[in-house]
């Protein structure tokens, strides 16, 4: 009685030990008061940066900050650095400014980590020389799929009034090797290329410079027609041709480090070379001619899809293989890392390793639009890996990763979601590292180095990402999520006059013989676009990996599945377990407790809880809904549903694709709010 007592007491120091966070400070928690013996000759932005971090932070011997040109380090590249013990002291040695500020940031990394600093010996080299993130921010501080407030540019302050925010952004990024940024949304205002925002943009581009980040810009294709007043946006005019080199020699007279366009071209009523008959290479082009002086690139994305071919999954690689060595050496290809649209789990983009001649790019989401958005636990870092395990990372130019950053005090509207940020950068700057060890790193900055909370934590990441595909679409089932702002299931959604590619009939294809996309060679045959080893094992309903069996097959309800289950049962075994999955996150969150100060412990219970009262909402509406057309019963071992089918069907969330829902508008307890029944 008394050891309990006692242990009791112990716990409740501990937590009031803890002083409340709201996030804010991210990964980098250390106490800077270090005060430590720092040594460079040089000074530069970026070197004077690297130096007060290490001053500021540091706690262990002397650094030495040293740039060298011997075959070593020229073999590490620009960005690459060495940190090595040499006696007392540790040195730090780059070709470059940028690879001391990163061997700067490395060092603190391992001093937050605990890990032994005694023997240094490390080499690095970025994998990729762009290593980006795209902000779908608006000009009206919206962010389109942005789940963590509005947007952290404040356009109407600048250029007068610089937020703190900036500088700190810039900081985060720095340290998890990320080196470029684009501002605002593919989705362009033509206003962006305006002076008057040039203007507030140059003064961002001054507060990353030290912290060796480029700032991009998504641009509109018709910005000559808007800003120019030009007649058309025809690539091959010269008037377009010179209205664009005469606008990219205005930027880089205020921003001589900018980093080029981003485009988003005849793609989801966006303005593009097609509208006049010309080519994606033809634009992209273009605009490349007009940014090779200056050193600039054009990332083209290929997100395109056509409303009349009969699989949309198939568009971007018949639009783009074509064009494989077309595009001037300063053009990348943009593809995301699926064929559709960044779902839970999808196949990888066939574009990857079908255009060996041009340099193409990876885009991953880190905002989670279809997985929760900030609500949901979802560790991502598995996710990317299951891509690398397809597409050889040697075989890519660059890495973006769609922002998770809006003004909310802890940057991503979810504590637990500043990790799909870290892994971002950390998988971008060595995608070889694995999840587990990018989530333990970040999980010893962020909270704490006790193994009793990481341990259970990083099992816990890891599992989440599984657990959302189980309750959401297991199986390979895809895009069945609620109309326009793609949070909750909808998959009976119809639409009046609606694209038959933006509506869950499309993909799910349920009927009373099964469930399932057919994309066989018996189907749409987009089988074909995959190398002929892959496309043998992905045609055939025997040998396709169970995970991407209904992306790739209509499959009989009864079809005997590797357990020896049913189709229809093993459904109804995977929602079930990506239920069970996250009530067990809640179970050990609570188990977390005394590791956590209350704020951000209170603010994480609440989206885990919400995670679970969803997973029941996503279960009982597909599972009910799917049954309509198997007419099976639910096996036993799994649980009752708790909403009827017609109440589910008449939710319809007071929300936008701008922001998330709170717990109020959701359905819990078999409940569901009144307004929501109008």
């Amino acid at each position: 009685m008394i050891r309990k007592l006692l242990v009791s007491l112990f716990l409740l120091v501990s937590i009031s030990g803890l002083h409340a966070e709201d996030g804010s400070r991210l990964w980098l928690r250390q106490d800077g008061t270090a005060n430590a013996t720092v040594e460079c000759l040089l000074h530069s932005l970026v070197l004077d940066k690297a130096q007060a971090e290490l001053k500021q932070f540091w706690k262990g011997n002397p650094v030495s900050l040293q740039l060298f040109s011997d075959a070593e380090h020229v073999a590490l590249g620009r960005e690459g650095y060495t940190i090595r013990t040499s006696g007392e002291n540790i040195v730090l040695g780059s070709v470059s400014e940028a690879g001391l500020l990163y061997a700067a940031y490395h060092l603190l990394r391992l001093q937050a980590m605990g890990e032994d600093i005694a023997s240094l010996d490390i080499r690095e080299r970025p994998a990729y020389d762009v290593r980006i993130l795209n902000h779908w921010d608006n000009l009206d501080g919206t962010i389109e799929r942005g789940y963590a407030g509005h947007s952290l540019w404040k356009w109407e302050e600048l250029p007068g009034t610089v937020s703190s925010r900036y500088e700190a952004y810039a900081r985060a990024n720095a340290s998890i090797g990320i080196n470029a940024t684009v501002l605002n949304n593919v989705n362009a205002s033509p206003e962006m290329l305006s002076t008057d925002y040039l203007q507030k943009v140059k003064v961002l581009a001054d507060i990353f410079r030290p912290y060796n980040i480029k700032v991009y810009l998504s641009v509109n294709f018709a910005s000559p027609m808007v800003l120019g007043k030009l007649s058309t946006a025809d690539p091959l005019d010269k008037n377009v041709s010179a209205w664009w080199k005469a606008k990219v020699q205005e930027i880089y007279s205020l921003i001589p480090d900018f980093g080029g366009f981003l485009v988003k071209a005849n793609s989801e009523g966006q303005p593009g070379p097609c509208d006049y008959h010309r080519t994606h290479a033809e634009g992209a082009n273009m605009m490349a001619e007009a940014l090779k002086p200056y050193g600039g690139i054009v990332m083209w994305r290929a997100f395109v899809y056509s409303p009349s071919d009969n699989d949309r999954a198939k568009q971007a690689y018949l639009e783009f293989q074509p064009l494989d060595g077309k595009f001037l050496d300063n053009v990348i290809v943009q593809v995301k890392n699926g064929p559709i649209d960044f779902q839970p789990r999808e196949p990888y983009s066939p574009l990857f390793g079908a255009m060996k001649h041009t340099p193409l790019m990876v885009e991953f989401q880190v905002t989670q639009e279809y997985l929760g958005h900030s609500n949901h636990l979802a560790y991502l870092a598995p996710m990317w890996k299951e891509f690398f395990d397809y597409v050889a990372p040697n075989t890519i130019q660059a890495v973006s990763g769609v922002a998770n950053i809006g003004d909310e005090a802890n940057w991503c509207g979810n504590d637990l979601a500043q990790a799909n940020w870290y892994a971002f950068g950390r998988l971008a700057w060595n995608p070889e590292l694995t999840s587990e060890a990018i989530v333990q790193e970040w999980l010893k900055q962020t909270f704490t180095t006790d193994t009793k909370f990481t341990g259970p934590m990083e099992d816990m990441m890891m599992r989440s990402r599984e657990a959302v595909v189980d309750y959401m679409m297991p199986l390979g089932l895809h895009h069945i999520f609620a109309w326009g702002h793609h949070y909750g299931p909808e998959p009976w959604c119809t639409i009046p006059g609606a694209r038959p590619d933006w509506l869950p009939s499309y993909y799910h294809q349920a009927d009373k013989e099964g469930l399932g996309f057919d994309r066989s060679h018996t189907g749409s045959n987009a089988v074909a676009q995959y190398p002929e080893s892959l496309a043998k094992q992905f045609d055939s309903i025997d040998t396709c990996p169970e995970e991407f069996l209904l992306w790739f097959h209509h499959v009989p309800w009864k079809h005997q599945m590797k357990s020896g289950a049913t189709l229809w049962d093993e459904l109804c075994r995977h929602y079930e377990q990506g239920l069970k999955e996250t009530r067990s996150f809640c179970q050990t969150w609570k188990e977390m407790k005394p590791y956590v100060d209350a704020e951000r412990y209170n603010a994480i219970a609440e989206r885990l809880q919400i995670q679970a009262n969803d997973a029941v909402w996503w279960k009982d509406a597909c599972l009910l809904y799917f049954q309509t057309f198997s007419k099976m019963p639910f096996p036993k071992d799994v649980e009752r549903p708790v909403y009827k089918l017609k109440k589910l069907m008449k939710v319809k969330l007071p929300i936008s694709n701008y922001e998330r829902p709170t717990p109020d508008m959701l359905p819990r307890d078999g409940k569901i709010p009144a307004y929501k029944n109008k």
